[in-house]
């Protein structure tokens, strides 16, 4: 098995984002699309569609397998049963960790991983090297997307989209119900 859109959640839990004292924030909840992508990578993880657009872009850079393993990370913690959990663990293991693995990911420590963690899986068996992985994302290929051409022309049709006569029409008559 290899990790692929069909094993893939079709949404990610949101991330809480608050304020300075500890209030949901509400300023990120009037963003969307690309907008609220290049406020976090979070934010972009957070998007089905984000997702999509990030991986099209690492694929280019050759180190999808960094969000393929994040994603694979995110499904393992929700994993129920030990017979369940050794199987993704495993499958985890050998797509991404072992030094056989087909999309192998670079992490801290990894040399010291065998086989042996899989007996006992737990849902944070992977959290260290996840967060390795998100980092290397977050300071490296994140900035990187924000600056790529596929960023960039799906910020465009974007805005062609919010700019295009239907949408403004559908604006002003919304606009027009509220504000009776």
């Amino acid at each position: 098995l290899s990790w692929n859109e069909a094993s893939l959640p079709a949404v990610f839990p949101p991330f809480k984002i608050n304020d300075s004292e500890g209030h949901p924030s509400s300023s990120h909840q009037t963003l969307k699309g690309t907008s609220k992508w290049a406020t976090s990578l979070e934010n972009l993880l957070e998007d089905p569609e984000g997702v999509k657009r990030f991986r099209e872009f690492l694929k280019k850079e050759f180190s999808e397998e960094n969000v393929l393993f994040w994603l694979a990370c995110e499904e393992f913690k929700k994993t129920q049963g030990k017979k369940q959990m050794q199987e993704k663990a495993k499958e985890i293991y050998m797509t991404f960790l072992s030094s056989k693995a087909s999309s192998q990911v670079n992490v801290e420590g990894q040399s010291r991983l065998n086989e042996t963690i899989l007996e006992t899986p737990h849902p944070l068996m992977f959290q260290k090297l996840q967060d390795q992985i998100f980092n290397l994302m977050k300071y490296d290929s994140y900035s990187r997307f924000l600056k790529s051409d596929i960023f960039l022309n799906h910020k465009k049709s974007e805005e062609q989209e919010e700019n295009s006569p239907e949408a403004q029409t559908a604006a002003k008559r919304a606009s027009r119900i509220y504000n009776t």
